[in-house]
């Protein structure tokens, strides 16, 4: 083989392992994202308003439960519901601001823990007391940080479930502010979201966040809990909804007033904090969510280094015609998608996002290896 021969065989094998990893990538845009990004709910024939408990959790939260409590206090909701807040072990002056709503809120139950749960690290014996607890067969899930973006968050969440319906996922958005790092924080939020709703869609549910998740007590007694990964300090959102959801049994909620908002991470550190304690639950997902998480990470991993090798090394003209595809079917998409979970400011700039992508797998790739750390705060 001559050396003009050898290079125009590399080139050949760097065209078409970017056109094969383009493909993977427009596949996941057509055949799950786009699941999302034109999702249209179907109207109830027979609309149902049922009993509802919710379950916050709280540990040294004083600030927030001032902050964001009356949000969920203040709820017009025509049911029966109650609001039980599970103060864990907390140092503050929390169970005292709990006590002074309490006297104006009757649906406030609170329950205090004062000792901790031996070999059930993180937030799983707090928040498996708050559902036994419960006196209604569905319950509906935020954190302290949180506050519903609207008064109507109960109504519309528990309007997701149908007759089979046994769990509902809800969006956990992020305060919109001034700044570049909170559009990068925020387009990671909304990034897992068109996932985790688009394969939920699919009938490949492999999770929901604590932040916003409703489910029935029964399915939740009938997968015995946690008991399955008591040991694991995080997923208590995730791992169950992994196990315990269904083709059938499992419904997303997007309507803007359903959602709930939290503060962004502080900073760098702080963000990256976080998400590497998150990640270290997907290693015990379901095969079949591995796989296919793992295959879309990987090629978008891989997109942008084989396009610049592409357009140095072969045909430009091809290249860009494969890039543009992708970039067209891409921007379809996310321009929908992010309509359905009012994100629209992250639009203009997604390209620019989904390059910073590459670098995101590079700094939180080893934390799907690490020991999870044991607090949940």
């Amino acid at each position: 083989m001559t050396l003009t021969e050898y290079l125009l065989h590399w080139q050949n094998l760097i065209f078409l392992a970017f056109v094969l990893i383009t493909g993977i990538q427009v596949f996941y845009y057509l055949f799950f994202f786009s699941r999302l990004a034109f999702h249209f709910t179907k109207p109830k024939q027979v609309s149902q308003t049922h009993p509802v408990s919710v379950i916050i959790c709280a540990r040294d939260e004083a600030a927030n439960i001032t902050k964001n409590l009356p949000g969920v206090l203040i709820q017009q909701y025509p049911t029966t519901h109650e609001v039980i807040v599970v103060n864990d072990n907390s140092f503050d002056d929390g169970k005292y601001v709990l006590e002074e709503y309490q006297k104006t809120y009757k649906q406030l139950q609170i329950v205090e823990l004062t000792q901790e749960a031996k070999l059930i690290p993180g937030k799983k014996f707090p928040l498996s007391i708050g559902i036994k607890t419960a006196k209604h067969e569905i319950v509906l899930l935020t954190d302290a940080d949180c506050v519903p973006a609207s008064e109507f968050w109960i109504q519309k969440m528990q309007d997701g479930f149908r007759d089979e319906t046994e769990i509902v996922l809800g969006y956990g958005a992020l305060h919109k502010k001034k700044g570049l790092f909170n559009k990068i924080v925020r387009w990671e939020t909304f990034h897992t979201a068109l996932q985790y709703f688009s394969y939920a869609k699919a009938g490949l549910t492999y999770m929901g966040v604590g932040r916003n998740l409703s489910y029935k007590k029964g399915v939740f007694f009938r997968h015995k809990g946690f008991s399955s990964h008591n040991n694991v300090p995080g997923g208590d959102d995730d791992l169950f909804i992994n196990k315990a959801a269904t083709k059938r049994n499992t419904a997303i909620v997007i309507d803007k007033e359903a959602f709930t908002l939290s503060e962004p991470a502080r900073g760098w550190q702080h963000w990256k904090k976080q998400k590497k304690r998150h990640y270290t639950t997907s290693k015990y997902y379901k095969p079949i969510h591995k796989f296919l998480l793992g295959l879309y990470a990987f090629s978008h991993f891989l997109f942008y280094p084989l396009f610049i090798l592409s357009l140095l090394f072969c045909g430009w003209k091809e290249t860009l015609i494969v890039f543009g595809i992708r970039l067209i079917l891409q921007g379809i998409v996310i321009f929908n998608a992010a309509q359905k979970l009012d994100e629209k400011d992250l639009f203009p700039i997604y390209w620019l996002l989904d390059i910073w992508m590459f670098f995101y797998y590079i700094i939180f790739s080893t934390a799907l290896f690490k020991k999870p750390a044991k607090s949940w705060k």
